[in-house]
């Protein structure tokens, strides 16, 4: 697995590919040990990021290959349908994917994400319109998606932060 560095507006993050396509996005900055640094390897995800985080696309194009139960990948695929600037909740992705009981499944899924901001997880929040748990902590959660806003026009239905 190669991976690279990339400095998003909120931090550092670690990128991981292999044969060419996606596994990893990782908040903490933090590569595995077995991961090999190259910088090359990566350059196809930093160009879509440069672009995604300047506002100039807002659906990315890059081969991925998350790895994940057969649930987790239908979770992860719903949510590359959640259009750029709009958000859903747990409940709502669960009732998409023929499972409406299946909410707290669908919310560990969408934890347990490997390729958050791309596979866009951000964009599930709690039925009541708060800003739940997010891998990247609930600030990122929060500039992802008023990045979004601030670039698609729309103004995103959250309410509130849930209190730490």
């Amino acid at each position: 697995m190669k991976f690279s560095f990339y400095d998003a507006p909120f931090g550092r993050l670690a990128l991981a590919a292999e044969n060419d396509e996606l596994v990893a996005i990782r908040f903490s900055g933090q590569p595995e040990e077995s991961w090999e640094l190259d910088d090359r390897a990566l350059r196809f995800v930093a160009k879509e990021l440069d672009a995604w985080f300047a506002g100039r696309v807002q659906k990315f194009d890059l081969p991925l290959a998350p790895r994940g139960t057969d649930f987790q990948l239908a979770v992860w695929n719903a949510l590359q349908e959640i259009p750029y600037g709009e958000t859903t909740s747990y409940g709502d992705l669960a009732r998409l994917l023929g499972k409406p009981s299946a909410f707290r499944a669908v919310g560990a899924a969408n934890g347990a994400n490997p390729i958050p901001i791309v596979i866009p997880c951000h964009r599930v929040i709690g039925s009541n319109r708060s800003l739940t748990g997010f891998g990247g902590g609930i600030p990122t959660k929060r500039w992802l998606l008023d990045h979004e806003a601030r670039t698609s026009g729309r103004v995103l239905p959250f309410l509130v932060t849930p209190k730490m």
